[in-house]
């Protein structure tokens, strides 16, 4: 990987964002951890992100509406939904707001590392 590739990891659960930085940084990402997505905004214009993983249940804001606020700006910024929510309605607008992939907890890390590999353009 000749670019370092840095990543938004938006996750309430404390765990789920170690695990996922975790593997992320030693698959040669750049990652930044965030307990929800009002501490993720809160950064998201001073750092330049290529992606993000975000869940959709979290206190305050939650990934579907962050999903939201981002296309509202206009944002291309690459995004994955990993959720344990099986909800075919949030799925669909989640991918009609430009989720490159729904993935649902608990992820394989390789169909995780495809998807971010994907939304990046990676291997094409």
């Amino acid at each position: 990987m000749s670019q370092v590739h840095m990543v938004a990891i938006v996750d309430d659960d404390e765990a789920i964002r170690e695990a996922l930085s975790d593997l992320l940084m030693v698959e040669g990402f750049a990652c930044r951890t965030f307990d929800g997505a009002s501490s993720f905004l809160a950064q998201y214009r001073r750092l330049a992100f290529d992606c993000l993983i975000t869940d959709i249940r979290m206190p305050g804001m939650n990934g579907l509406e962050l999903l939201q606020h981002l296309h509202s700006l206009g944002s291309s910024l690459p995004a994955i939904v990993l959720t344990s929510v099986i909800d075919e309605q949030s799925r669909g607008q989640s991918l009609a707001l430009g989720a490159r992939a729904w993935l649902t907890k608990p992820v394989a890390d390789n169909a995780l590392l495809g998807a971010i590999n994907d939304a990046l353009g990676i291997g094409q």
